[in-house]
């Protein structure tokens, strides 16, 4: 079955509509791309309230995890044992973003995410089948835009320990929804749902499922399904490269009956109740990503006091100290951004949109290298599994298993590529909204003319603002002692990356949608200014001295790649790779892949699929109640 045929403009167009465009609250981030380093508006960092009952819970999780839940017996099963979906649905663990009134612990951001930090600690699988169920499944949609009807009917069941999935991504349709095959036809009291859905994360395992859904002449519709309705089909679960404990399924759908209250939100505002389901939901990937970096660094602590190479410790010989000092620094500033992210969504005084964005980027990004260099500095240890180590009589350290349960995350819920021009998209609003109307090529001239005086207007005020700042005053920030120096840095550098946006949209207007490696630069760098600000506003309040000396080093660390992106900026091969890679597809360079053996095939890169009834046998998986 084809999937819905766009145009390159209306895919843009889909999106462009489901974004919020409103601007309602400040942003830090928002700020940052602006030029304007507001750290009003993350320092003193906002407190997050003494919670004894999450305190308590998150205690009681820790010991559970610890002594009930064999994280190498899931990574060798590829499966999570019945007794601990009972034990985590006795502690309330799948209703920790869930309301009280519904049953749930309703937990902060900050400790739902020190949650999965925990459980992640432990496995992977465990912390990304919670996040799936309750940061993108059922749980955050309806809490956001769901009825009073629709919470009362299922955030109880979900809190009790029911299982949710979010399924959007098709088999060739991932960042561009408005392809979107699976259709809802209005019938008498409801709907009927046909389509196919590709890694369904939980999707073997929920009872409720949220669903995105083309309504004719209505558009993308979310929609609250029971996992076993009839005409639903787990295909089969999909095995990936890490997170082997994670159940992942091809769902079908066949003539599926949905009722008309099962629609969350209205007809027509699936995605943008996805989208803006993520800017909190979000939040939970770097948690997981913390957890990486915690256990990474205290492997590689241990391991290099302990292994002595020509007569030291590893860890004093410079080539191996300077992973560990990268290791420790960026779990710091993880940890530092993620944790202000959560405590600012909390407070609900600011909008967290690009916030939450560039700590999902940063962290996946950066937790990946983490992984990387912890297996350099266990050598060929890092590259042998827990088991293989135990069975020759050595302590365990998965650190081949961290790596490969993180790559995932360079890809979950919006790739590093598309949170690059997701964030920039943002970073641009200001300058869309005043002078949008010059660069497009179907504006007519008196669009265009009065977005003209706009922007004159806008620019005249803006322009100025770029020129001087707390930057370069030698006193600047004084308040933050030694670590000053490198605000004064991040207020320069948020004016020179604000310049250097206006000068490409200048050059480029439109184009520069097209110029996606100029603006994974620009993002990355907003990254690592804002990692730098978040490192230093907690150094600052928590005051300890061994939090100075990481925030510190960080911010010299992160320095370094932020200067080498700012001259990346006009000095880079992107034009020329561009033109590389259209001779590569076109085969020119063709005669370079010889001499190897290719396993033939004639299959499909995307399998295609047809609607109707399923063909296979059903292969979901229920967890039996507690005994």
């Amino acid at each position: 079955m084809s999937t819905t045929h766009v145009s390159e403009k209306q895919a843009r167009q889909t999106a462009e509509a489901a974004r919020e465009s409103e601007w309602r609250q400040p942003s830090f981030g928002k700020e940052l791309f602006l030029g304007r380093l507001r750290l009003d508006l993350i320092d003193p960092r906002p407190d997050a309230p003494p919670s004894p009952e999450a305190e308590e819970f998150l205690a009681r999780l820790g010991e559970f995890v610890r002594t009930q839940v064999d994280g190498q017996q899931i990574e060798r099963d590829a499966r999570i044992p019945d007794e601990v979906f009972h034990g985590l649905a006795r502690l309330g663990a799948f209703g920790m973003k869930i309301d009280k009134e519904y049953g749930g612990l309703g937990l902060s951001n900050l400790h739902y995410c020190k949650a999965l930090t925990l459980i992640g600690s432990v496995n992977a699988s465990l912390a990304a089948l919670l996040s799936a169920h309750q940061s993108i499944g059922v749980p955050q949609p309806l809490k956001m835009f769901g009825s009073a009807e629709q919470k009362k009917a299922f955030l109880p069941r979900l809190a009790a320990g029911e299982v949710s999935a979010f399924l959007l991504t098709e088999p060739d349709v991932g960042s561009d929804p408005a392809r979107l095959g699976t259709v809802a036809e209005p019938v008498d009291g409801g709907f009927r749902l046909n389509g196919l859905k590709l890694w369904a994360t939980n999707g073997t395992l929920a009872t409720l499922l949220v669903v995105m859904a083309r309504v004719p002449e209505k558009g993308i519709t979310a929609f609250v399904v029971e996992g076993d309705a009839p005409g639903i089909t787990v295909e089969r679960r999909n095995e990936f490269l890490g997170l082997r404990g994670l159940e992942n399924s091809v769902t079908r759908f066949h003539d599926v009956f949905v009722p008309s209250e099962n629609v969350i939100g209205g007809p027509g505002k699936g995605l943008k109740i996805a989208l803006t389901t993520l800017n909190t939901g979000r939040l939970s990937l770097p948690a997981i990503c913390v957890g990486a970096g915690k256990r990474a660094l205290t492997i590689a602590r241990e391991w290099s006091a302990e292994r002595v190479q020509w007569g030291r410790p590893v860890g004093q010989h410079e080539a191996v100290a300077k992973k560990i000092a990268f290791i420790a620094a960026t779990t710091y500033a993880m940890e530092s951004m993620l944790d202000l992210s959560c405590v600012i969504a909390d407070d609900a005084r600011n909008d967290i949109r690009i916030e939450a964005a560039l700590v999902k980027l940063f962290a996946s990004e950066m937790a990946w290298q983490v992984a990387d260099e912890l297996i350099q500095i266990r050598g060929g240890r890092g590259y042998e599994t827990n088991d293989s180590l135990a069975a020759r009589g050595e302590r365990t350290a998965e650190a081949e298993q961290i790596l490969r349960d993180l790559r995932i995350n360079r890809i979950f819920e919006g790739s590093t590529e598309i949170m690059h021009l997701l964030i920039a998209r943002e970073a641009v609003d200001a300058h869309l909204a005043v002078a949008g109307d010059i660069i497009d090529a179907e504006a007519g001239l008196g669009r265009k003319a009065r977005a003209g005086a706009r922007a004159g207007a806008f620019y005249a005020r803006w322009l100025p603002t770029l020129t001087v700042g707390q930057g370069q005053n030698p006193h600047g920030y004084a308040q933050f002692g030694p670590l000053a120096a490198h605000l004064r840095y991040a207020e320069r550098a948020s004016r020179k990356l604000a310049r250097s946006t206006f000068y490409a949209m200048s050059r480029w207007q439109g184009r520069l949608e097209r110029k996606q490696a100029f603006l994974g630069r620009i993002v990355d760098i907003g990254a690592e200014l804002y990692a730098m600000s978040a490192v230093c506003a907690r150094a600052r309040a928590e005051g300890r001295p061994e939090g100075r000396e990481l925030a510190d080093l960080f911010c010299r660390q992160s320095r370094l790649r932020a200067d080498a992106l700012f001259a990346a900026l006009w000095d880079n091969t992107d034009r020329l790779d561009a033109e590389a890679a259209s001779r590569v597809i076109g085969g020119r360079y063709a005669f370079v892949e010889e001499g190897v053996v290719s396993p033939p095939s004639s299959d499909a890169w995307v399998a295609a699929w047809q609607a109707g009834p399923a063909e296979v046998p059903d292969v979901r998986r229920r967890i039996p109640p507690a005994p």
